[in-house]
Order: C-alpha cells, then structure tokens, then sequence
C-alpha cells in the first residue's frame, strides 16, 4: 500500500529529491529479499523430488495468472490514458495494441522499439512487471545454477553482489554505463528499461537481495521478537517513508542511507518476521495483506496511469479535485486488487494446479 501511495505521489513530484515518502522505490529491493529467503525455505530442501521444470512450473502457476490480468488490464485502459505526458499512445493502433499485449502476456521484456506509450518501460502496459521480469531470472539463476552453491560459495558470490549495490548507491559507476541518470544519482532507482545503464541497475538492484534472501534461509539464524509483525511494519514503513538525506548538496549521504538499507536493514527485517511468532489478531491482519500485496502490486499501475492522464489533462483543477482522484485510484486498486484475488487468482491457480502441476 506505501507503494501504490507513493507512485500516486510520484505524478506530483519533480524529482527524487522532492518525492513524498521519498523511499518508496526500495520497496523492490525488499521484495528481492523477502523473495529469495522464501524460495531458499520453500525449496531448498525438495530437489530430491523435484525437477528444474518442475520448479518452473510451480513459479509460473504462482506467478504468471496475475502478470496477464495487469497486462490486460493496462491493455483494456490503455487508450483512456491519452495526454501529453504519454506521447505515443495516440500514435497507437489497436492491432499493435494487441500485439504488444499478447508479447508482454510471455514476461518478455520489450525493447524501446517496442515502446508504445514513450516511457520506454519493459511492459508499457504495466510498467512495474520490470521488477518481476527480474525476479524471474533470479528463479532461473536459483534453479539451473546459484542452488548447488555451498554457503561459502553463496557468500563470496554476495560480496560480489554487494559491491554492484554500492556501486549503485554510491555512483562510482565503475561500469561506466550510469550517466545518463544524473537524476538518480546516488539512489537504486530504475531498472525498467532495456538500455545498458537500466539493465545495469536491474541487475545491481537483484543480485545481493535476492540471494542474500537466499544465504539467510540456509543459515537458518533467525531473530525472535514479540510482536514481530507489528515491530516489523513499523521499521519497513519507516525506512520507505524517510525523507531525502542530504538534499542536492550531500546526495552521498542518500547513497549511504540506501546501501545500508539493502544490505544490512532489509535483512535484519527478514530475519526477525520469519523468527517471531503471530498470534491473535495479527494472524487475520498478516492473512490479509500476504493475500492482497502481489495482486495490488502487479494491477495498480494500470491505474495510476489513469491518474496521471487526469493530471496532465486538468492541470488547473482544484486542489481538493486532485485529492479526490488520487484517493479514488487508491481505493480502486486495492478494490480491483480484493476482487483479482478471489475471483481469478485464487481459482485459477487451484485449476492450474490440479490440470497441470500435479500431472
């Protein structure tokens, strides 16, 4: 939900540096985290009765019903977008319309040739399936290579992983491939494009999350705490929320707010939700939100495109008028969120299992 809040922000914003709930962004490199410790503690331990193909299969029956409903949901609200601020859509015809759906249905990534609403995004339908295009080559890299690491071999990889994080954060650019994004200096932000400099950040921005996810749960050194859950979302919000360190004058402080965020922060987190207990009510609260956070992260953004057009086309409406459809687009994401779970998600991958994964 602070993602959905903060992109709905981001349509006002000018910049990095003026961003409200200005971390937002680094929700993906949590999610990486989060990711890779799940699929260590899920099927580390299953590869004697489990075949590569096999894993893929379940990832894609997880995965891939909700990557088409945000891809035919930005399809069918595709054309309702139109403004200035995307300038090829009404350059659009609906067959390449369709063309493009159909390819992005695949999880492949678009090139900027392919681009067809001038944000040069991987999926111009739905612009945050960047991030789990990404997750799905992380699975890939776990299941054909990065499983029959050895803990030591994992961590020598990681330090490797860390120092493409710093080189992120902390622009020394060591690829010399980062300068066209002067903008994000000293921040994680991108990876939504296939350009050298956005596969670059892609990649920095997977590497030492996911598999640091990975390392944790075969390490199996879990950090009990009461209330875990809520101590948990409470750091988690904090550390998305923080304002801009350093402003335009220090920007090397945000890059040291970051890397230690995704290194050392992000981590501690997994460790103290998958050591502590939930009990009582935090159990309906945890349900809840598990349940909902992929679909409303993969259907929002078809939404928010909406917002923007709205703006660009109104840019003289009234403040309370743009407060209005702000919240609007926020309720209907998780509303449409909600109902994507229980009516498509959720049957749809009973029927995949029971007709395709068990056979």
């Amino acid at each position: 939900m602070i993602v959905v809040a903060f992109h709905l922000f981001e349509t006002y914003s000018k910049g990095p540096v003026f961003q409200i709930l200005n971390h937002g962004y680094l929700a993906v490199d949590f999610f990486f985290v989060l990711s890779g410790f799940v699929i260590g503690y899920a099927y580390d331990d299953r590869w004697n009765k489990m075949t590569t193909w096999g894993f893929f299969k379940r990832r894609l029956v997880r995965l891939h019903p909700m990557v088409i409903m945000g891809t035919a949901l930005g399809a069918l609200l595709f054309y309702f977008s139109d403004c200035s601020g995307f300038p090829l859509i009404s350059k659009t015809s609906w067959q390449e319309l369709i063309m493009i759906m159909l390819f992005a249905f695949t999880m492949l990534p678009a090139t900027t040739k392919m681009d067809i609403r001038g944000w040069g995004e991987t999926n111009p339908l739905n612009g945050p399936a960047w991030s789990l295009q990404w997750e799905y080559v992380a699975n890939i890299l776990y299941a054909t290579i990065i499983r029959h690491f050895s803990k030591t071999m994992l961590a020598i990889f990681l330090v490797f992983a860390a120092f493409l994080t710093l080189n992120l954060t902390m622009n020394w650019d060591v690829l010399n491939v980062l300068q066209a994004r002067n903008y994000a200096a000293y921040t994680v932000i991108g990876g939504w494009s296939l350009t050298p400099d956005q596969i670059c950040i892609g990649a920095s921005r997977l590497l030492y999350p996911f598999f640091a996810g990975l390392l944790l749960s075969r390490i199996n050194k879990l950090i009990k705490v009461r209330a875990g859950f809520w101590w948990c979302s409470l750091l988690i919000a904090a550390l998305l929320v923080m304002p801009r360190i350093g402003g335009t004058d220090k920007m090397w402080m945000n890059g040291i707010y970051e890397s230690t965020t995704i290194i050392v922060l992000f981590p501690l987190i997994v460790l103290m939700g998958a050591g502590s207990n939930v009990s009582g009510r935090s159990v309906t609260v945890c349900k809840f939100f598990g349940e909902i956070s992929y679909p409303l992260y993969i259907i929002h953004y078809p939404l928010v495109y909406l917002q923007v057009a709205w703006m660009h086309n109104h840019p003289d409406a009234p403040l309370g008028a743009h407060i209005f459809v702000s919240i609007s687009v926020f309720v209907m994401a998780i509303a449409v969120a909600y109902a994507c779970l229980k009516l498509y998600d959720i049957p749809i991958r009973n029927w995949l299992k029971k007709n395709w994964l068990m056979k």
